[in-house]
């Protein structure tokens, strides 16, 4: 039984979730690279980042290769480039509407609300 179109994409998504996922891919942008030139990059240790490629691998987003005695990664459809900057486009947009939001907020002015009991003068 195959699965809906809508819970494969879902599944896609799911593997993206992670900010080491996400950061090994902008990295990769640039073309392929060991897991040795990733580690400072990325910030993770060997054996996490090692899973987080992993990940990403099985879900058939990297491709990799031995070579000598490191393993060198890239990414299998350079598309994956265009969907992280439609994301960006998209959060840019978000945020720029969040940061217009905040200004207009700033500019108000709002009346000093005072209490009943405090409009009587001095007693």
């Amino acid at each position: 039984m195959t699965q809906p179109i809508y819970q494969v994409k879902a599944d896609f998504f799911k593997t993206l979730a992670h900010p080491a996922r996400i950061r090994v891919l902008e990295l990769l942008r640039d073309g392929e690279r060991s897991v040795g030139e990733l580690i400072p990059e990325v910030g993770l240790e060997a054996s996490h980042l090692s899973q987080q490629l992993g990940i990403l691998r099985r879900a058939n987003i990297l491709h990799s290769r031995k070579e000598g005695a490191s393993v060198r990664y890239s990414v299998i459809d350079p598309r994956i480039f265009e969907l992280l900057e439609v994301a960006k486009a998209i959060l840019t947009s978000s945020l720029g509407e969040s940061r217009q939001l905040l200004a207009e907020l700033e500019g108000l002015e709002f009346v000093e609300r005072v209490a009943p009991d405090s409009r009587r003068g001095p007693a």
